[in-house]
């Protein structure tokens, strides 16, 4: 294995092992601690850790936000479709209040533009919504969060009456033209993409004035993202990975899907590398925090890592799914911009 794929795999190691985020920027950065960053295109510092806010609770994310950045988490990565944004800026608020050791500024915050948000008159309108909910007058990155966009409006998940999704086919690229626009205006630093596959990231840099620092996409063991991985490096773009873990919990989860935190190899790693099995527990708990940023005191041996490589199986945990018929399908396939039907 070659030093570039090595340090992929430490980085998704971290990753699926543990809850925070996990950033790969190829010779950009090494593991080494809570301090490590990446180099976003823009010259911006972007902490290496990251603690994702998906699922957190409503009643419990503000504490665990405390927590985490007392712990010493530096990135907070949030959307609007969470739903707990609002909570989450209760969290900051009372965090950079006078006479607190952190300042806006020493905090990395990620949000995310909504499917339902994508025509250009309604981009600015949903990131200022995100910043009042954050109690925040800029974010370091804003994403789009999925290429496909649904109706516009204010139901979340628009249905048809037979319950299939109602959509809207805008071009995406005309949505990053509006997200150029807020970077223009200071309402936020960096702008990037979350799932989408290469060939609509070439589509948004050949026509992007301001082009993207990040891509973020599903990446654990069994979704290896390495021709991605490459193609996002070849561009400038880092590449983060969320769902380290499978996200078992999801509503669309199929009993017959394999089961990342089963997987043998990793089990033998943690009890080799003395790591707890609450480590790998998707938590919002004070103790799991910390614990989740104990990740820098071991290293894996190159064996170790071509065993690791060698568990990629193409998987994707994060594509909601539908019963039709026997059969269950992609709910989104078959719009004209569904990200999973290229190769990569």
């Amino acid at each position: 294995m070659n030093r570039s794929s090595m340090q992929v795999f430490k980085c998704q190691l971290l990753k699926y092992m543990l809850r925070p985020l996990c950033f790969d920027t190829g010779k950009r950065v090494l593991l080494r601690g809570m301090n490590d960053f990446a180099v976003l295109n823009t010259g911006r510092k972007m902490p290496l850790i990251g603690l994702g806010t998906w699922k957190s609770e409503p009643g419990k994310v503000k504490q665990a936000v405390i927590w985490a950045l007392e712990a010493g988490y530096r990135h907070i990565d949030c959307a609007s479709i969470y739903g707990n944004e609002e909570e989450i800026g209760e969290a900051l608020q009372e965090t950079f209040s006078p006479g607190k050791a952190l300042r806006r500024e020493d905090v990395f915050i990620t949000s995310k533009l909504w499917n339902t948000r994508h025509h250009q008159e309604d981009v600015e309108p949903a990131l200022l919504k995100t910043l009042k909910d954050l109690k925040l007058e800029y974010l370091d990155l804003y994403l789009i969060h999925w290429p496909n966009a649904f109706q516009r409006g204010d139901v979340p998940f628009p249905r048809k009456e037979d319950g299939n999704m109602l959509y809207d086919d805008i071009d995406y690229k005309l949505t990053w033209a509006a997200m150029e626009k807020l970077v223009e205006k200071g309402l936020v630093r960096s702008i990037g993409l979350s799932n989408f596959n290469s060939r609509q990231i070439d589509d948004v840099l050949s026509v992007a004035s301001i082009k993207p620092t990040v891509l973020q996409v599903e990446g654990h063991p069994y979704l290896a993202q390495v021709e991605l991985l490459a193609h996002c490096r070849d561009r400038g773009l880092v590449m983060t990975a969320y769902s380290p873990l499978g996200s078992p919990d999801r509503a669309w989860k199929d009993p017959s899907e394999p089961v990342l935190l089963q997987e043998p190899v990793l089990a033998s790693l943690a009890e080799k590398y003395k790591k707890s099995p609450a480590q790998i527990i998707l938590s919002v708990t004070e103790s799991r925090i910390k614990e989740n940023i104990q990740v820098f005191e071991f290293t894996l041996e190159a064996e170790e890592m071509k065993n690791i490589t060698a568990l990629n199986k193409g998987w994707r945990y994060i594509v909601p799914m539908l019963q039709v018929e026997e059969k269950r399908v992609p709910r989104d396939a078959g719009h004209p911009h569904y990200p999973f039907n290229d190769p990569y």
